[in-house]
């Protein structure tokens, strides 16, 4: 499995201060990769998102802080922190920040060999 760290082992890290947020803006870090998947810290300022999309695999979205606006197939899922939302693969999603807002997103990668 091939593996990129970006975190330091071993050590409890805040995660306020893995990610600035950007005024007006979006930012992102990819905290862990794999052939799996990947952990991407984000940090939304208010009113930011990303337009719909779809992907080849499964997502989760961790709400940290702030509120999230999920769009998932056509359905809205508003989301808060302490909150988890699924988007399945190949299902058209987008996101909205409904004010400053911050998130982990988990790609899970289908693995399997055909």
């Amino acid at each position: 499995m091939t593996k990129t760290q970006t975190l330091t082992p071993a050590e409890a890290l805040s995660l306020d201060s893995l990610i600035t947020a950007t005024p007006g803006g979006i930012a992102s870090r990819v905290l862990a990769k794999t052939t799996g998947g990947n952990v991407t810290l984000f940090a939304f300022d208010a009113g930011q998102g990303l337009t719909e999309h779809t992907t080849p695999f499964d997502a989760l979205v961790m709400v940290l802080e702030g509120q999230m606006a999920l769009t998932i197939g056509g359905k809205m899922v508003e989301a808060t922190p302490g909150t988890l939302v699924l988007m399945p693969a190949g299902v058209p999603h987008a996101l909205e920040a409904r004010e400053a807002s911050r998130m982990l997103l988990m790609m899970l990668k289908d693995l399997k060999t055909t």
